[in-house]
């Protein structure tokens, strides 16, 4: 633990010093960190895909410097410090896990997450709903919106019930592409992969990461046709979809 603390205190007086002395640091606001954050974040999330164990500690570090500049920002103006953040997060987790700290009993991880939204609704949030950013990307606010859904009971029984909502919104897409009704198209197309993505989550699997897979395996595939084609002397523009397949096939049977 000492060795923990250290570190941290070192990273502070770092921070302390380049906020004084560095003219970029000193120049930085919330606002101007805030892509930089997002942009970590992802990084972090690319990371964490590959397995990559030596650049998820590069990330996380990168992570780190950010929830301490933010704090170090918000110091300068008596807003709060970061003991301030550690304090409010330690309290808060706190009294959101009764049944460590508490004599509130659980008997499984659904117990754990309906209680968890119970509790943010007495400290004062109007929606089981309200903790869902409003700029977080589609597909991870869809997986949001139905866990925390589903922390307040609103929920399909099993996979079946789901499936067959699957079944009857891809049917309504169908029949509003065959329309011709654009509006309309875009609304059940909408539902369609809400409804998939409900359907991943009863399945035990992140749709968010099943389709990120897809677009690296896509991008590795077609890498390959146009490092393919172009040695044998062709360039993609003059293919044929046809011809384009055949690299894409070999792409596939060599484990792209």
């Amino acid at each position: 633990m000492t060795e923990k603390l250290k570190a941290f205190e070192r990273l502070l007086n770092i921070m302390d010093e380049l906020r004084e002395k560095c003219p970029w640091d000193k120049k930085q606001t919330m606002e101007t960190l805030r892509h930089l954050t997002i942009e970590e974040t992802y990084e972090l999330s690319d990371a964490i895909l590959k397995n990559d164990l030596a650049e998820i500690k590069k990330e996380l570090g990168d992570l780190m410097l950010h929830m301490v500049f933010y704090a170090r920002i918000a110091s300068e103006t008596k807003e709060f410090d970061i003991a301030d953040v550690l304090n409010t997060v330690c309290e808060k987790l706190i009294t959101r896990h009764p049944h460590i700290y508490g004599d509130v009993k659980v008997s499984n991880e659904e117990d754990v997450k309906r209680n968890w939204e119970q509790l943010k609704l007495k400290e004062g949030k109007k929606s089981v709903l309200e903790g869902v950013p409003s700029s977080l990307p589609s597909l991870v606010k869809a997986m949001r919106i139905q866990e925390k859904a589903r922390g307040a009971g609103f929920d399909w029984d099993d996979k079946t019930q789901v499936w067959e909502k699957v079944n009857e919104e891809l049917n309504e897409f169908k029949t509003a592409s065959e329309s011709g009704n654009r509006e309309n198209t875009i609304s059940e197309f909408g539902d369609l992969l809400f409804s998939l993505i409900n359907y991943s989550r009863f399945i035990d699997i992140n749709p968010d990461e099943a389709l990120e897979r897809t677009n690296k395996k896509f991008i590795s595939r077609f890498n390959y046709l146009e490092s393919e084609s172009k040695k044998d002397g062709k360039q993609l523009k003059d293919m044929s979809l046809n011809e384009m397949d055949v690299y894409w096939n070999r792409a596939k049977e060599t484990g792209q």
